[in-house]
């Protein structure tokens, strides 16, 4: 008897699978000259079934457990075979064991951005990704329609099919729901339940069941993003008319600070800075009215204007374009008391902010000897 007699003569009696990878989906089981012993054990472990295959047919398939390989257990192979009394011989069939596991992981995600209707932006443009897991719910057709006859079947050779298949379930679904943007950060888990429900049958036909989709992250395109942290800050901010009023007196204070630049970073910048300021409150006040249904125009805005004491008698009221004048020819000295609208008292000109630049280039009094 030569050595490969004796090799035939060999006969397999355990058929089973101890799966060491962590992607292998289909394993064909390995045996020489395709032969399976009567009354072999066939052991099929918890997250896997078996399914036996005879002269490229699908036979008999085989769920979790321990099995006597006889008649009796192997009817659809025992029919194709016309086994009528029973065997005792060797017989040959093709036996592939099915990871019926969930493989998680899987990453998919928008190559282009979804074109959809905001009911308050109008036409905008969003980016989505998230994972999903997925499983074989059915091993004939996941055989018939993706493994043929590989010997090892993994979960990369899957492609890109059923990812392209997720996306273009969720800009259905997406368009359909008419959720506002943003509304969606509160309905993501609803979102990958109602795509992975919509999806079911078409992971169906190839034998496939998704699981647990989820949908990481919904995003806008940069600009769009920029413009609604803008419309954030607005709304932060509050009192326009009271945070413009507040910036203006901020730039006077820093323009006082700096009286090198004579009248325009002075007493005529600090006048103009108010005016705007006056003007950008009216301004806005004027637009609430507006939207209010009045229609007013905001008011003109007004010179600030002085009084002034000279020789114990009130002159006045002068601009800032006076003023300067009369600091520049000597007839208003820093201790010369001024007055204005909405001041308590008479105040040395000196100590008033608005009138303090106009002295930057203005020497002070020469010591007494």
């Amino acid at each position: 008897m030569g050595i490969l007699d004796k090799l035939r003569g060999e006969l397999i009696d355990i058929v089973e699978w101890l799966d060491e990878t962590r992607d292998t989906m289909v394993y064909r089981f390995q045996r020489y000259d395709n032969e399976i012993k009567y009354g072999a054990k066939l052991i099929v472990r918890e997250s896997q079934v078996a399914a036996f295959i005879n002269e490229g047919k699908l036979a008999d398939v085989f769920q979790p457990g321990t099995y006597t390989l006889e008649t009796q257990n192997l009817p659809i192979l025992s029919t194709l075979r016309g086994w009528k009394y029973g065997f005792s011989s060797p017989f040959k069939a093709e036996v592939y064991f099915i990871s019926t596991r969930t493989f998680t992981g899987h990453k998919w995600g928008t190559k282009n951005p979804i074109m959809l209707r905001d009911p308050e932006f109008g036409p905008v443009r969003l980016r989505a990704f998230g994972s999903y897991g997925l499983r074989v719910s059915e091993a004939g057709a996941f055989i018939r329609q993706f493994v043929g006859t590989d010997q090892r079947f993994t979960v990369e050779e899957l492609g890109d099919q059923l990812r392209d298949m997720v996306v273009a379930r969720f800009a259905d679904v997406l368009g359909e729901s008419k959720l506002p943007i943003l509304d969606l950060a509160s309905n993501q888990d609803e979102l990958g339940k109602f795509i992975a429900d919509r999806i079911h049958g078409d992971f169906g036909q190839f034998g496939l069941e998704i699981v647990a989709l989820v949908v990481e992250n919904i995003s806008l395109p940069p600009e769009v993003e920029q413009a609604l942290d803008k419309r954030t800050s607005m709304g932060v901010i509050g009192n326009l008319n009271a945070y413009a009023q507040y910036q203006a007196a901020n730039a006077m204070t820093e323009a006082a600070k700096n009286p090198a630049g004579g009248l325009a970073a002075g007493g005529m910048g600090m006048a103009m800075g108010y005016a705007m300021a006056n003007q950008i409150g009216q301004s806005v006040s004027g637009n609430q009215n507006v939207s209010a249904g009045s229609g007013a125009p905001p008011p003109l805005p007004t010179a600030v204007s002085y009084f002034v004491a000279v020789n114990n008698q009130q002159a006045g009221p002068f601009e800032m374009a006076q003023l300067e004048e009369k600091v520049k020819s000597g007839q208003i000295a820093r201790q010369t008391l001024v007055w204005k609208q909405g001041m308590a008292q008479w105040m040395a000109a000196e100590k008033v902010v608005e009138l303090a630049g106009l002295f930057a280039q203005v020497p002070p009094s020469l010591p007494k000897a």
